[in-house]
């Protein structure tokens, strides 16, 4: 039976991601600063964004008396601003990379130990993981950041049977983008997918947990994006 660790599945694709594997009989534990709303999973409630991220999440851990085993650790959550490349403060880029890079170090540093030969580090990117658009400058810059530490993550993890992937959805269906793209905009941006339409978490669910058991994906950026329109 497989332990599923997951930032982020108060909503969204994290939600999603805890009921599949809910589904699939494992057992689920969310950290984020929301409870999951699913009653069978176990949540930790935390701030990704401390800097004492690690002296906050060991007596969590040590309380759940973790045995090595199969374990999936998937990178959820994110934190994604409007800001700019020309006029972004360092401590506002800190803000972002604590979120989007530093906690995802922490996590792995301390989860690893845990993992047998089958086990995963899931990393949900973007899109803007391999690309950029206007006035995302600390969410792509991150993201381009995930795409690195999964490559040595890859490297790193040669021999141990634990593999590692990044999933890259395009647009979709969740809060973190209602809360960035104005309304009247939606229909716009569902139509720059070949299917004319957002993708659903439930979508990226299924990818993450098709990675979670294939490790011939081992080193490999997904794309999930319905086939981007590019302009």
């Amino acid at each position: 039976m497989t332990t599923l660790f997951i930032t982020g599945a108060s909503a969204g694709i994290g939600l999603a991601t805890a009921s599949r594997f809910l589904d699939a009989g494992s057992t689920v534990v969310n950290l984020s600063r929301r409870q999951c709303p699913l009653s069978d999973v176990h949540s930790i409630q935390l701030d990704l964004s401390s800097s004492t991220l690690e002296q906050e999440l060991q007596p969590s851990l040590s309380a759940l008396n973790l045995a090595r085993g199969k374990l999936t650790l998937v990178h959820n959550a994110s934190r994604l601003l409007n800001d700019s490349a020309t006029a972004t403060s360092d401590e506002t880029l800190m803000d972002v990379v604590q979120v989007n890079v530093l906690a995802v170090n922490t996590l792995n540093r301390l989860l690893l130990p845990h993992m047998q030969t089958g086990s995963s580090v899931i990393f949900v990117g973007s899109t803007l993981s391999e690309k950029a658009v206007p006035n995302s400058f600390s969410y792509v810059t991150t993201k381009h950041a995930q795409v690195g530490m999964m490559r040595a993550l890859c490297q790193d993890l040669a021999g141990t049977g634990i593999h590692t992937a990044c999933i890259c959805p395009g647009f979709t269906d969740t809060e973190m983008l209602r809360e960035h793209v104005p309304a009247d905009q939606m229909e716009n941006v569902a139509a720059m997918s070949a299917f004319n339409r957002l993708i659903t978490p439930e979508e990226i669910a299924e990818v993450a947990f098709a990675v979670a058991n294939n490790p011939v994906l081992n080193g490999s950026i997904i794309h999930a994006n319905l086939g981007q329109i590019e302009s």
